[in-house]
């Protein structure tokens, strides 16, 4: 398989593991805006930020090979790309396993008991483990022949094929978290909510809005505008357009990670710290770390 085919598989993954982790972190947003989430015991609320934050080193981790790709790397087919996908995947698995176990344990707890939720929570990240780590280790084949870089230009239609790509790798976690935000306007917790945390939230659900329209607007400028043409100032346009969109993207998540950990917390400045690092971590992992990599690079080769 050549390294073009191969980075699209690498970046179909990921595409599939986030539409799990989105469910997840979804939950974790708006778990706390539901009646019973209070009768909760003082435990497994703090556990629920803990489920919160891994399951959101999961989904930037999911989500940051399509950055790299894009802004270390030009849109253009390497292999170190495929190896960024690679290790950044398998590193997102770990976070997005026991943040399951947590989510399982908090539910579980709630229903039938310590016990029972340590129990279930503590089999499904057993298994998860089990079947996401394990089985690929032992099913890994060794002495594979090293994949060898081409030093022709990544053909248009590949570039555009992989960027829309990477636009429906970043979507589901916008769309998901869009969603919450918009029910969760509509609870009776919501309106419980300090006037200081409600306007947070609707700036961060605006903030997705805008991320999620980003996101589509690459198809709908492909299909209208170049009517569905392969174009080298579509795939300027698009790329930008899908770079551009994290930035409302990690505003909205950290949003509402400052309105659950004041859910769960009752502090102001703890709630307004997290999402300040949230925020800081996301911009810096997703957007600061890959421009820098790129000057540097840029730097050494002149």
């Amino acid at each position: 398989m050549d390294v073009e085919s191969r980075l699209k598989t690498a970046l179909d993954e990921s595409r599939l593991l986030i539409l799990g982790a989105q469910v997840l972190f979804g939950f974790q947003f708006e778990a706390v805006f539901q009646e019973r989430f209070p009768q909760i015991s003082v435990e497994s609320q703090l556990i629920h930020n803990v489920g919160l934050v891994l399951l959101l080193i999961s989904v930037s981790l999911l989500i940051a090979p399509s950055l790299f790709h894009q802004i270390i790397f030009r849109g253009e087919s390497k292999v170190a790309a495929i190896d960024v996908a690679t290790l950044l995947a398998g590193a997102s698995l770990l976070p997005l396993t026991v943040g399951l176990g947590i989510s399982a344990f908090v539910a579980f707890d709630h229903l039938f008991g310590r016990t029972i939720g340590v129990t279930i929570g503590t089999v499904l990240t057993v298994i998860g483990l089990a079947l996401l780590y394990g089985l690929g280790f032992a099913l890994r084949r060794n002495g594979k022949t090293p994949m060898q870089e081409t030093s022709k230009a990544t053909p248009l239609k590949t570039k555009i094929e992989q960027m829309l790509t990477e636009a429906r790798v970043i979507i589901p976690g916008g769309q998901a978290l869009l969603g919450f935000q918009l029910i969760a306007t509509l609870t009776k917790a919501f309106n419980e909510l300090p006037a200081l945390f409600k306007y947070i939230h609707c700036a961060g659900l605006c903030a997705v809005a805008l991320a999620v329209v980003l996101l589509m607007t690459p198809a709908a400028v492909h299909r209208l505008g170049f009517q569905g043409e392969d174009d080298s100032e579509f795939f300027k346009i698009g790329s930008r357009l899908v770079i551009a969109a994290t930035i409302p993207l990690a505003i909205g998540i950290s949003s509402d990670v400052a309105v659950v950990f004041f859910k769960t917390t009752g502090s102001t400045s703890v709630a307004l710290s997290a999402g300040a690092i949230a925020l800081v971590a996301l911009l810096g992992f997703w957007l600061a770390y890959p421009i820098w990599h790129r000057m540097r690079s840029a730097q050494q080769i002149a």
